[in-house]
C-alpha cells in the first residue's frame, strides 16, 4: 500500500491509504485528496462567526499535503519519526513488498493538480526494486534475481519493457509541468534504477547512489543538495526554457542534456535532428550551477554553395527560469563491468556536467606526490606506480589516495609521528588537503578511498591505469624495465592495441 500524510493536521496525525498495486490517473487522484481547486467563496456578507472558517477555506486544498518548512517543520519530524518498517513479515525466500511504481505515480500526480507549470522537487529514497504493481523490476521471489546486461541483450527480461514504459510516462508528466524528480538509491543489490532512469534524466533530478542510507558519504551528499549561496538562497533553479535564436547563416541541429524539446519551430531549425532537434527551444525542469546543454549548429548551405570566406553568423541564448526565491529571471547569452543502474547513474551525470568534469570521467586525473619536488600530473599508467610515490587519482566518482610499498611501510612504522621526519609527515598531509578540496565542491560526493600498494582497495586505482607492465610481460628478456608495478591482468596496453589498431588502418580490406 502507499499512504499520503497531511501535514496540516493538529494534533491528530491523518493519512490517505491508496492500493499499491493499482496505477491512478491524475484525475483520480484529485478526487480522492481533494486537491487542484479552490474553495468557492459564497456571495454577500457572511456571519461573523463564520468567518474565521471561510478564512481557512481560503487556502488552497493541497496546502495539506504541501506545505512551506517553517509551517511544517513539526508535524514532519514527527511524521517522520514515526515511521517504522512494514510490521508484515517477510517469508522466507522472497524480497519485501514495494510499491515504487504507484508511490512515484502518486507524487506525480499531486503537484500535477496542485502546481502545474510550477518548479518543484519530487525526492524518491529507495531501498529496493519495485516489487508490485505498474513499475515492478523483479517479483518478489529471490529464485527471480534481478536483470544483468547479459539479461537486456538477450532480451530475457520479464518486467523491464513495461517498467520503463510506466516511469518514461511518468517523467514525462512530471517535465512538462516543470517537477523534477531525484532518486536516492541506496542498497547493496539494485534498485532498478536502469528503469527508472528517464525520470531523472527528462526532468533533471539529481541520482545518487550509496550503500546505505546511514553512511556518512549519503549524508554529507544529500546536505549538499541544500547548499546555500552567500546571499542564503538555494543554489538550484526550476522550471527553465533554453532557447535559441540564430540568423539566417546557421541552423540549429538539436541538444543533448537533462533537457525535453518543447516542439518550437523557427526558420533557424534544421532539417538534420542531432539529440532532441525539431525544435529551438528546450524545457530544463532543474538547475545547478554545473548543469550543461550542447547545442549542436550547422552552417546554413544552399544548394552545396560555397561557404563565403570571413562569412559570419550570430546566436543568442535565451534562458528564463524559476528562482528558489519565487522570481522568474532570464539569462541572455550572444566505462564497462557496470551493472544497468550504474550504467544508467554514470550516462546521466556524464550527460548533466560540464566539459572539465565530463573529461575526468573519461580519462581520470592522476598526481604524484614525492620528495623530489612538488605534485605534477603523471601518465595514467603502471610506469607511474613507484615504492616511493604517493598517487592522487580523481575520476570524478571516486577519489583515490594510493601509497607506494615504501611509503607505505614507513607509515605503518610511524616515522610521521616523529619530529625529525616532519618532510614525511608533511608528503602524507598534501594529498589528503587536495582531496579534501575536491571533497567540499563536488555533488554528488565521490567516494574517498585511501589504500596502499598490494592492498585489497588498490583494485580502485590499478583497474584505471593503463597496463604496460603486467605478470606477462614484466619479467621477459629484453623488456625495458619502466620501474612501474605489474598488473594482473590479462588485457592489452595502449601501445599494443594501437599498434594493432595502425595494421588494421593501412592493411587492405580486399
Amino acid at each position: 500500500m502507499v499512504q499520503v500524510h497531511e501535514l496540516a493536521s493538529d494534533g491528530c496525525s491523518k493519512s490517505y491509504v491508496f492500493r499499491g498495486t493499482k496505477d491512478l490517473a491524475a484525475k483520480q487522484i484529485q478526487d480522492m485528496l481533494g486537491v487542484g481547486k479552490f474553495s468557492q467563496q459564497p456571495q454577500g456578507p457572511q456571519p461573523q462567526q463564520q468567518q474565521p472558517r471561510m478564512q481557512q477555506q481560503s487556502a488552497p486544498p493541497a496546502s495539506r499535503f504541501l506545505q512551506p518548512v517553517h509551517k511544517c517543520d513539526m508535524s514532519l519530524t514527527d511524521l517522520l519519526d514515526s515511521l517504522q518498517r512494514d510490521p508484515w513479515p517477510v517469508s522466507q525466500g522472497k524480497r519485501p513488498l514495494r510499491s515504487t511504481g504507484v508511490a512515484l505515480s502518486i507524487a506525480v500526480g499531486l503537484l500535477e493538480c496542485s502546481y502545474p507549470n510550477t518548479g518543484a522537487r519530487i525526492m524518491l529514497f529507495t531501498g529496493g526494486p519495485c516489487t508490485q504493481g505498474p513499475g515492478m523490476i523483479v517479483g518478489d521471489e529471490l529464485k527471480y534475481t534481478i536483470r544483468s546486461h547479459h539479461d537486456i541483450s538477450k532480451d530475457n527480461c520479464k518486467n523491464m519493457r513495461r517498467a520503463i514504459k510506466h516511469y518514461e510516462a511518468l517523467a514525462h508528466r512530471a517535465s512538462v509541468n516543470g517537477h523534477a524528480v531525484d532518486i536516492y538509491s541506496c542498497a547493496l543489490d539494485q534498485t532498478g534504477l536502469h528503469e527508472m532512469k528517464y525520470c531523472p534524466n527528462m526532468t533533471g533530478g539529481h541520482v545518487v547512489m550509496g550503500d546505505s542510507f546511514n553512511s556518512s558519504l549519503f549524508k554529507q551528499t544529500f546536505q549538499r543538495v541544500f547548499a546555500k549561496d552567500a546571499r542564503g538562497e538555494f543554489r538550484m533553479g526550476f522550471n527553465a526554457l533554453l532557447e535559441v535564436k540564430a540568423s539566417r547563416e546557421l541552423k540549429v541541429a538539436g541538444a543533448i542534456g537533462p533537457c525535453i524539446s518543447t516542439n518550437v519551430k523557427s526558420s533557424s531549425v534544421s532539417d538534420t535532428e542531432t539529440g532532441m532537434g525539431g525544435t529551438c527551444q528546450w524545457k530544463l525542469c532543474s538547475l545547478s550551477p554545473s548543469t550543461t546543454v550542447a547545442v549542436f549548429l550547422e552552417v546554413a548551405n544552399q544548394h552545396n554553395a560555397p561557404i563565403p570566406q570571413g562569412g559570419r553568423g550570430c546566436l543568442q541564448f535565451i534562458m528564463q527560469y524559476q528562482h528558489p526565491s519565487g522570481q522568474k529571471r532570464v539569462r541572455v547569452t550572444t566505462v564497462f563491468n557496470n551493472s544497468p543502474d550504474e550504467t544508467s547513474y554514470y550516462r546521466h551525470m556524464l550527460n548533466r556536467e560540464d566539459l572539465t568534469q565530463s573529461l575526468i570521467m573519461i580519462q581520470p586525473i592522476l598526481y604524484a606526490y614525492s620528495f623530489s619536488g612538488p605534485p605534477e600530473p603523471v601518465l595514467l599508467d603502471t610506469s607511474s606506480i613507484q615504492p616511493d610515490r604517493i598517487l592522487l587519482m580523481d575520476t570524478f566518482f571516486h577519489i583515490v589516495i594510493f601509497h607506494g610499498e615504501t611509503i607505505a611501510q614507513w607509515r605503518k612504522a610511524g616515522y610521521q609521528n616523529n619530529p625529525e621526519h616532519e618532510n614525511f609527515r608533511q608528503l602524507l598531509q598534501a594529498p589528503e588537503d587536495d582531496a579534501q578540496e575536491i571533497l567540499q565542491t563536488r555533488f554528488p560526493m565521490p567516494r574517498y578511498i585511501v589504500c596502499d600498494q598490494g592492498g585489497s582497495q588498490a583494485r580502485f586505482l590499478l583497474s584505471k591505469v593503463n597496463p604496460s607492465v603486467t605478470h606477462n610481460n614484466a619479467y621477459n628478456w629484453g623488456q625495458q624495465d619502466t620501474g612501474g608495478s605489474p598488473v594482473l591482468t590479462d588485457d592489452v596496453s595502449l601501445q599494443v592495441f594501437m599498434e594493432h589498431l595502425k595494421k588494421l588502418a593501412v592493411s587492405s580490406s580486399g
